[in-house]
């Protein structure tokens, strides 16, 4: 029996979206009260009941939010923003302890992974041991939330209003994190990965070590591009590309080629809307009129460090 389950964490994260939707629902200078309102609602149904509801329900109401975010019935309330010279005079006031929360956070995951787990009273454990890093990571979350409030001596009402605001203004790029794991999960059962590799055999000369480094590099790059997911293209371009090619072919190393591999992945996630977490939500957030600014000032440094990573991989992976 384990006391903090990553259920606990999902009910308080159901809590604050559920808030969240009602307080779009009572706000009548929303521009689109009931469209919000409703696609924040059923994201707040899939934490605090997606244990019980069977799959194919959530499913459609995961297709129910991709239908409200397509209509752009999913946009952000007009409340007012602190403004700007207060919040520089605050920050100014309270200097680097402004940095404090933030670094609370990595730092008591860590602690959190190493010790948590160890805590038992006889058959009841504190956190489940095989989740203890996710809960870790939000108990971090938690403290961080503790200390900014103490540090910065907030009205309990300005997380409330804060938080909403953010979360409207991410808006439905929210949910892309979820869908595009699920995506990576589904292609890997499906067999993709094999597919890729087929054709890649009969399209390129991979009995030459480069060729099969250039292959996987480039389909790492190309599959996190398409799926804005390093780690689901992982799965698929490393089972079908990288392992088969690089390490049993020409016998590379393969914790060089997973590392180096992830860094070009990487590299095509600064080239992707569909990393929306990474290059659309911070447009969004900092109100940019081209959405796609932050990914057109990355593009130069993408490439480059691609090419150089590839290098660096036909280098080690052969050698070590």
């Amino acid at each position: 029996m384990n006391i903090i389950t990553m259920d606990t964490i999902y009910y308080v994260l159901g809590i604050i979206v559920a808030f969240i939707a009602v307080r779009i629902a009572f706000d009548r200078e929303h521009p689109n009260r009931f469209g919000s309102s409703l696609f924040w609602a059923l994201f707040a149904v899939t934490f605090l009941f997606g244990n019980v509801i069977p799959s194919f329900y959530v499913g459609c109401i995961v297709l129910a939010m991709v239908v409200l975010a397509s209509l752009n019935k999913v946009t952000k309330s007009q409340e007012k923003e602190v403004p700007v010279q207060e919040r520089v005079k605050h920050a100014e006031k309270l200097k680097n302890k402004i940095f404090m929360p933030a670094l609370l956070i990595p730092i008591f995951t860590i602690i959190g992974t190493l010790t948590l787990g160890k805590i038992k009273w006889g058959n009841v454990s504190l956190v489940d041991p095989d989740k203890v890093t996710l809960v870790a990571l939000a108990l971090g979350a938690l403290l961080a939330f503790v200390a900014a409030m103490r540090i910065t001596k907030s009205k309990i009402t300005t997380p409330v209003q804060e938080g909403s605001r953010l979360l409207q203004a991410v808006g439905w790029a929210v949910i892309l994190p979820q869908m595009l794991a699920a995506l990576g999960g589904i292609f890997a059962k499906s067999g993709v990965g094999q597919v890729v590799s087929d054709l890649v055999g009969k399209v390129l000369p991979t009995e030459y070590p480069f060729v099969a480094v250039m292959a996987y590099c480039l389909g790492m790059m190309l599959f996190t591009v398409v799926m804005g997911n390093a780690f689901a293209a992982f799965a698929v371009i490393t089972g079908g590309i990288g392992l088969p090619l690089i390490v049993q072919m020409h016998g590379g190393n393969p914790a060089i080629m997973a590392a180096l591999g992830m860094f070009a992945g990487y590299c095509g996630t600064l080239l992707t809307p569909m990393a929306a977490n990474f290059n659309i939500v911070p447009a969004m957030l900092l109100e940019l009129k081209d959405k796609n600014a932050v990914i057109k000032a990355q593009v130069p440094i993408a490439l480059s460090i691609f090419i150089i990573n590839m290098f660096i991989m036909y280098g080690l992976v052969y050698r070590f």
